[in-house]
């Protein structure tokens, strides 16, 4: 385990709130990440997939790095701009 892991891992245990924003914020991170490696895997990048979006680059930019409190409508547009798809899953 890394020191990292490690520190997170005493962090919470001492530290509900921590606990708490730490796996709702890596939540909202996770989604961040997938969206970028989507748009990169398909080779497009921020400028391309603003124009697409009709919106701009800083706004694309806002939507991987802090995607909290993104609407579903959002993440099928910008899967949609992708030529992908969103599909959901309720484990």
């Amino acid at each position: 385990m890394s020191d990292l892991k490690k520190y997170v891992e005493k962090r919470k245990k001492r530290d509900n709130t921590f606990a708490k924003d730490y796996e709702k914020g890596f939540e909202n991170f996770k989604i961040g990440v997938l969206l970028r490696q989507a748009r990169e895997s398909s080779g497009v990048t921020q400028e391309q997939i603003a124009e697409r979006l009709k919106t701009n680059k800083s706004a694309i930019s806002r939507i991987e790095n802090h995607s909290e409190d993104i609407r579903l409508s959002t993440l099928r547009k910008y899967a949609n701009a992708l030529g992908k798809e969103i599909k959901l899953e309720i484990a």
